[in-house]
């Protein structure tokens, strides 16, 4: 009984100074951050490739992408970044605006299916299709797509002011940035050099929902789409280009400081 008094106490003591410190430093809450994960859906695209040395440049069309979520199979039994992960680094202007330098850690890979394949092949014209199986083709952005954007935010109150211990905010966000993936490939049995490259540029907008907890702790879900342009990606004796668009589902929780 004394246990359970002094764990009431010891809650309400720390309620009251997280009450007190949120009425000090509610207007100074200029940077914010936040970490979470991410859920990926591709519309389908087309892939081409160009490789001079073996008489190639051909596309597959209409090629379905899948993503890898991994925590879906635990957070806590692999390193926090080899899921899906995003952040977000920010800093409001006023209470309405914000500037945000936005990540998502995203990966992209080719599931088995028949795959249309058209251009020159082996210096043929070829307009056939196949089987993908690993040892045919493996087409991955499986270290990230990698999705970078600067963002412009607008938040606009829909419960709760300033002095709240809970309120809730609408964002809306939109912004240009460009792609770092890590790109990693076997095409026709030919395995390129995997690693990360410079590979376009990308454009996204992005809405959600952000309660904060007492002017200091946040979480934030949100759903989003992105447009990427992949140019120049390196594949065995040759370069591949496909453009993405991704719809995101994502769960952060963030800190203002």
């Amino acid at each position: 009984m004394l246990y359970g008094k002094r764990i009431l106490l010891t809650s309400t003591c720390l309620l009251i100074i997280l009450d007190s410190f949120s009425q000090t430093k509610k207007n100074k809450h200029h940077f914010y951050f936040s970490w979470g994960y991410n859920k990926e859906w591709y519309t389908t695209n087309n892939i081409r490739i160009n490789q001079p040395s073996l008489g190639n440049d051909y596309r597959f069309v209409k090629v379905k992408g899948v993503d890898k979520p991994g925590w879906n199979t635990g957070v806590f039994n692999k390193a926090l970044t080899i899921p899906q992960y995003n952040y977000r680094l920010g800093y409001y202007i006023n209470d309405r605006w914000a500037v945000e330098l936005n990540f998502d850690h995203t990966k992209y890979q080719v599931p088995d299916q028949a795959l249309h394949i058209t251009g020159i092949y082996q210096g043929r014209n070829i307009d056939s299709t196949f089987l993908r199986t690993k040892d045919n083709l493996t087409y991955q952005l499986n270290n990230g797509a990698n999705f970078f954007l600067f963002n412009a935010v607008r938040r606009i109150n829909i419960l709760g002011n300033d002095s709240a211990r809970v309120k809730m905010n609408l964002l809306l966000k939109g912004g240009i940035g460009f792609v770092l993936p890590h790109v990693e490939n076997k095409i026709m049995g030919q395995d390129n050099k995997s690693g990360f490259q410079y590979a376009g540029l990308d454009a996204g907008t992005e809405t959600g929902v952000q309660i904060t907890f007492y002017n200091r702790f946040y979480l934030e879900f949100t759903n989003k789409a992105v447009y990427a342009m992949y140019r120049n990606l390196n594949i065995y004796e040759g370069r591949a280009k496909q453009n993405l668009t991704s719809y995101e589902l994502i769960l952060s929780a963030g800190v203002w400081f």
